[in-house]
């Protein structure tokens, strides 16, 4: 059975954090606050050093009927309770190979990194199993680059499945998907669209027709369709929004 040691792995041992750094860092807190405010989504903060939750945002989607404040108070112990424990076993895979995966890159370009996965977690009030999409991306680092704080965004998943994991780079578009079976990762570029495709997301996310979007891209009503059929055939999206939905996710607009 996992415990929460289990999650805080040689791989990024973080050493002493003075109390004044966490003092330093209470305007970031009140930042992402702010920003929680403005979405849907979950927000939280892992911390490394003190193996717990930071912060956690007032967002019920991830909260499986807990408070903020009770979360934050059981930390890793919301997964352990909260979370099927094939997926928990699943979470703990993802811990190691994304800290392996970041184990050798420079530390100021690990905060260009995010990984993305999908599991399952169960309301206890509800008795329901909800799957969510979950992003994890370096807020902070020690002097030694070790992920001392971690950025968590948890959101409904646009088209994500159980048991698929991806590192991003926010300045490229290549994407690496981690093997569970060969327990390595394989550069990909996903979502190849062509720059008039993208063009043509952009102005659907905008909400113009298909008619307007024709007119500013000098194409054809029938082109434009052709258009939009091949960005959901590429995006495996089942329409326009859903479309819109994985593009953010993954940065292509």
């Amino acid at each position: 059975m996992a415990n929460v040691e289990d999650f805080f792995i040689p791989d990024n041992s973080v050493g002493i954090i003075p109390s004044e750094s966490y003092e330093s860092i209470s305007h970031l807190v009140d930042e992402i606050d702010a920003f929680s405010r403005l979405t849907y989504k979950s927000v939280y903060i892992i911390d490394y050093y003190k193996r717990n939750f930071l912060y956690v945002s007032n967002n019920p989607l991830f909260l499986c009927g807990l408070s903020p404040h009770e979360v934050q108070e059981l930390g890793y112990n919301f997964y352990i309770d909260n979370v099927p424990a094939e997926d928990l076993n699943f979470l703990l895979e993802i811990n190691v190979a994304g800290f392996q995966f970041l184990k050798n890159i420079e530390p100021e370009e690990k905060k260009k990194y995010t990984i993305s996965y999908c599991f399952n977690i169960i309301n206890k009030h509800s008795k329901k199993t909800q799957l969510i999409n979950h992003q994890i991306t370096p807020l902070k680092l020690t002097k030694s680059g070790e992920i001392w704080l971690a950025l968590c965004v948890a959101s409904i998943p646009s088209n994500g499945t159980m048991g698929e994991i991806i590192m991003s780079h926010d300045q490229s578009n290549s994407h690496w998907i981690y093997n569970r079976t060969t327990k390595r990762w394989k550069e990909k570029t996903m979502y190849n669209l062509k720059d008039i495709e993208i063009q043509v997301l952009k102005y659907s996310m905008m909400g113009y027709t298909m008619n307007e979007i024709s007119d500013l891209i000098h194409r054809s009503f029938d082109t434009v369709k052709v258009y939009r059929k091949t960005i959901l055939e590429k995006l495996n999206a089942e329409n326009i929004t859903e479309a819109i939905n994985i593009a953010i996710t993954y940065r292509l607009i």
